[in-house]
């Protein structure tokens, strides 16, 4: 009997294990990933991130901010979306900053094979080359799902994998309620997660992610921090 609990035991942990290795963005478990530049902390650099976009009108809402404020972010966009609406990322790319792949079809892929994955990595990049032509060659797993398969494929696909290190929860909280989370916690060489869109549909509200950046770069700027892309991060 002992035994036997013994042994469930360890399955659950396991399994919590495995769980925590899938789905935090810290996890290195499963393969190498970019969290945050621990090293460029000195620096008090910071890169701003969105995902699961391209989506009217919040990305040009989003853009006339950062460009008033002279930031540039890295855009981690949906394939299909950006497929269905090439001028949106063609806008985003001419105002100067970062294009990413996050997919064509925005899946969890921890429950995805890796020929599944390798499919919607393609696809996104076919998408995002045919809207905007030449693009980084960074990747971020919908949800941060992923598994040693998941990361592998990137790889062989020549894909960097970069998840994040500060997440302002923008999904469930108003405007000053993501000022304050971001920060709270933020730190030099972190690497913030934000969405303009959403891979619930086109056209999500997003306007409390907008108000928020426009909130938070000249407060992170009175603090010393200064903006740049992952790129940018990545080569400090």
């Amino acid at each position: 009997m002992i035994r036997l609990a013994l042994g469930a035991a360890g399955a659950v942990a396991a399994a919590c294990g495995a769980g925590w290795a899938a789905m935090d963005p810290r996890s290195q478990l499963y393969g190498a990933t970019v969290v945050r530049r621990s090293d460029a902390a000195g620096q008090k650099l910071i890169a701003l991130t969105y995902d699961d976009g391209p989506n009217d009108p919040h990305t040009g809402r989003l853009l006339d901010e950062l460009a008033k404020q002279n930031v540039r972010a890295t855009f981690f966009m949906i394939g299909r979306y950006a497929a269905e609406h090439p001028e949106l990322a063609r806008l985003v790319a001419s105002a100067g900053h970062e294009i990413a792949n996050h997919t064509y079809s925005h899946p969890n892929l921890i429950f995805r094979s890796g020929a599944q994955a390798r499919q919607e990595f393609a696809a996104c990049t076919r998408a995002l080359h045919d809207a905007v032509g030449a693009h980084t060659s960074f990747f971020r797993p919908p949800f941060g799902g992923r598994r040693p398969v998941t990361l592998r494929t990137a790889r062989q696909l020549g894909l960097q994998t970069v998840m994040w290190s500060v997440s302002a929860q923008d999904w469930k909280r108003n405007a000053g309620g993501i000022e304050r989370e971001v920060l709270r916690i933020v730190r030099g060489g972190d690497v913030v997660l934000m969405h303009d869109g959403s891979h619930q549909r086109f056209g999500f509200n997003r306007s409390a992610t907008v108000a928020a950046t426009a909130a938070l770069i000249p407060q992170l700027r009175d603090r010393g921090y200064r903006f740049v892309s992952v790129g940018e991060m990545l080569a400090a």
